[in-house]
């Protein structure tokens, strides 16, 4: 298990105004995924094809928030097997607020409650 803070994500009521906001805001670099209802958010400096151009920064993504947990914005960790991972927030006290769901041919992602509440979301990427 990596236990790497990889991406963050920040649900929206509004799209149009959320991406406005923090492109205007912070320079964000956004782009809507196409079929996804998401939208990624890259930090940190892009090239000219709008790809990230270093390493040293988190990038993220956006989405319309639900009724389901994740309703407020959520640090996502790597982890290498989604379900041994929610197996140890169990044993520690936490709480599956999301089973495990595929993204797409990328992986897995879940989101869980820690013991104060929280709800922080875990990855696995495909294959991994």
């Amino acid at each position: 298990m990596t236990g790497r803070v990889v991406h963050f994500e920040v649900p929206f009521d509004d799209g149009d105004r959320a991406r406005a906001f923090y492109s205007r805001v912070f320079g964000w670099h956004l782009q809507e995924m196409p079929g996804m209802d998401y939208t990624i958010a890259v930090t940190g400096p892009v090239g000219d094809d709008g790809m990230p151009t270093g390493n040293a920064y988190i990038n993220g993504g956006m989405f319309q928030r639900g009724s389901d947990e994740p309703r407020s914005p959520v640090l996502v960790v790597d982890v290498d097997d989604i379900d041994a991972a929610l197996a140890q927030v169990a044993e520690q006290g936490g709480k599956v607020a999301a089973p495990k769901m595929p993204v797409g041919e990328m992986g897995f992602a879940a989101y869980f409650h820690d013991p104060e509440g929280n709800v922080i979301g875990l990855w696995q990427t495909a294959g991994g």
